[in-house]
């Protein structure tokens, strides 16, 4: 039988799409996931067409990262946090932002979403989680579910420094 660990925290981090508004959901996004330490570059996002029709065509991606470290454990009521931020911002039935939450350490990205599929596992109340990168050889890599922003050169230098930020504060945290 395997030794029981106590869980160790993560580094929660969110990825943002939206036409306008980014800064208005980062103010949202703070008194539900904490204080902003990080944040990527801002890239168009052309790599699917599934949320034109809703959000209109013209979108950005950022990701950014949140400063104190929390259990893994909140993955499932952060997204319903983060779902219920994009349906009261909505205007006219449609979603100003999408808020994807996920949380790293030291060997993997796993990110929320309410949709099931063969590599996702259930967490709870509707919530589903998703391994999205896993670290190797010195960086994240993808798998082949990955989506096609998360394996750009800009999402993966963000995760790699957001992984080294998090690394020293975990060895804090140890001490």
């Amino acid at each position: 039988m395997g030794k029981i660990y106590e869980e160790r925290p993560v580094k929660y981090v969110a990825g943002l799409l939206y036409k306008s508004g980014m800064e208005k959901a980062l103010e949202l996004l703070v008194p539900l996931m904490g204080d902003i330490d990080g944040r990527s570059e801002e890239t168009d996002f052309s790599f699917t067409d599934y949320y034109g029709k809703e959000m209109g065509r013209g979108l950005k991606r950022v990701f950014v990262s949140f400063e104190k470290l929390q259990t893994p454990a909140l993955l499932a009521d952060i997204k319903t946090g983060t779902n219920k931020l994009e349906l009261d911002s909505s205007k006219s039935g449609r979603r100003v932002f999408n808020i994807d939450p996920g949380y790293i350490d030291l060997s993997k990205l796993v990110v929320a979403s309410t949709k099931d599929a063969t590599y996702r596992v259930y967490v709870k109340n509707g919530i589903f989680a998703q391994g999205m990168l896993y670290f190797e050889d010195d960086s994240y890599r993808p798998w082949s579910w990955t989506y096609r922003d998360y394996k750009e050169d800009f999402s993966i230098r963000f995760f790699n420094a957001t992984r080294e930020i998090y690394r020293q504060q975990a060895e804090i945290c140890r001490r």
